[in-house]
């Protein structure tokens, strides 16, 4: 009987020691946190900017009469080209006419008055001479000769206003061009001053574009660009900067600038989607480093990335670099100090580390 007994002993003893030695074993390490990671490359000298802007005239009129009317023909259409000098509507002339002869007999009775005036001053004059009139006679005629004369250069001059207003109920373009917009029709009443068509000439058409206050420095009269139109495909029209604004636009921080095609083209049209592209610093020296935008992030000390350093294959140690940034651009956000180039740039999980840490490297980010 004490065979098994030994036996059982043997068996407590081996499984104790077995529990003993599991409770033992320290807990598996955590596992490393996945980043994904770019590398970086460095840019020297120019830049190359596009902003988007529309097409439009270079020579842009509002056509209007200088007069109040009842339209009484149109003779244009949205699309139409017109010659300088060409009649685009008239207005009904009749009051205008009326009011024209009305100054041309108020001129010719006018002179008709004049002549007798004259004639009586003449009189007078040789009586003075011969005294037979009073001087106070003489100088009442002269007066009334002064005050004829008056009247016929008053008379004259509204005349004159007459006839201008009825010629202001003629339209005429006064450029080469092609009608944009129609704004009136035929038997409407029309105010002085209001448009009644939108001409636009010139073959070389201009770009209106807003460009960030951190570039508008960098820009001169003068200055080459590139404008392509989506209408157009990937043509690229040479182009020049002929305005560049001193004040900024509404309550944004970007200013205008208007660019202008050096070379003449009907197929760009007023209205069309334009982008203008600037090449910006080609004397600037200085070393660029372009990483996304989320790869940098921003706490109390100043705006920071965390570049990785790998130790093992696929495991890397993250290290924290303050940087300074530059511009945001469409390719990612510049980084101008803080990184050299070939370094591994964290780009997912930068919230979930801190510096120092061990992380698991994944692929790279594609820019």
């Amino acid at each position: 009987m004490q065979q098994p007994q030994i036996h059982l002993a043997v068996y407590l003893i081996a499984m104790g020691a077995l529990v003993s030695c599991g409770g033992g074993e320290e807990p598996p390490p955590p596992p490393l946190r996945p980043v994904r990671y770019h590398e970086v490359s460095s840019s020297v000298g120019q830049r190359v900017r596009t902003f988007s802007g529309v097409a439009r005239a270079n020579v842009e009129s509002n056509l209007s009469f200088r007069v109040t009317g009842n339209v009484r023909r149109r003779l244009i259409e949205v699309g139409d080209r017109v010659e300088q000098g060409q009649l685009i509507a008239e207005l009904d002339p009749t009051d205008f006419k009326l009011q024209a002869d009305e100054t041309q007999a108020a001129l010719l009775q006018a002179e008709a008055q004049a002549r007798q005036v004259e004639a009586d001053y003449e009189r007078v004059r040789g009586l003075y001479e011969n005294r037979n009139a009073a001087r106070s006679d003489l100088d009442a005629a002269r007066a009334a000769a002064e005050s004829a004369r008056a009247q016929i250069d008053a008379a004259i001059q509204r005349l004159e206003q007459a006839r201008s207003q009825l010629s202001y109920t003629r339209l005429l373009s006064p450029l080469s061009g092609s009608i944009a917009a129609v704004d009136i029709e035929v038997n409407e009443n029309v105010q002085a001053g209001q448009r009644v068509a939108r001409l636009t000439a010139g073959s070389r058409p201009e770009v209106e574009i807003a460009v960030p206050e951190t570039l508008i420095g960098e820009l001169r009269v003068g200055s080459d660009v590139e404008v392509s139109f989506v209408a157009l495909g990937e043509r690229a029209f040479p182009a020049v900067i002929t305005k560049v604004g001193v004040a900024a636009m509404g309550i944004a921080t970007t200013f205008p600038v208007t660019v202008q095609l050096l070379e003449a083209t009907l197929d760009a049209r007023s209205g069309m989607a334009a982008d203008v592209t600037f090449r910006f610093g080609a004397e600037d020296t200085r070393e660029r480093f372009v990483v996304p935008a989320h790869a940098v992030a921003e706490d109390r000390e100043g705006r920071f990335v965390f570049v990785v350093v790998p130790t093992d294959p696929g495991r890397g140690k993250v290290h924290r670099r303050a940087v300074t940034v530059g511009e945001l651009t469409g390719e990612g956000l510049e980084v101008l100090d803080g990184i050299s180039a070939g370094d591994l740039v964290v780009t997912a999980g930068v919230s979930q580390i801190q510096d120092g840490l061990e992380v698991k490297l994944e692929e790279r980010n594609p820019r």
